[in-house]
């Protein structure tokens, strides 16, 4: 099982976009007590559904204004 931190560090984003994340129910976690751990599957699975165009800020694909 692995930290906020630990994950965070594996996906390459920081400890509080994850922690956003996982408060928004957006990604899988699991609480040991109220503590936030992640199994390596579950930062598998981040990885595999939070693939987007790096923006600088929390927004996804479906936010970005069309191109005329």
């Amino acid at each position: 099982m692995l930290t906020a931190e630990q994950a965070a560090a594996i996906l390459q984003v920081r400890p509080s976009w994850l922690c956003r994340r996982t408060a928004a129910r957006a990604v899988p976690c699991r609480f040991l007590g109220k503590h936030r751990r992640f199994a390596v599957r579950d930062v598998e699975q981040i990885a595999e559904t939070c693939q987007s165009v790096p923006t600088g800020h929390d927004t996804h694909i479906g936010d970005l204004p069309e191109r005329a």
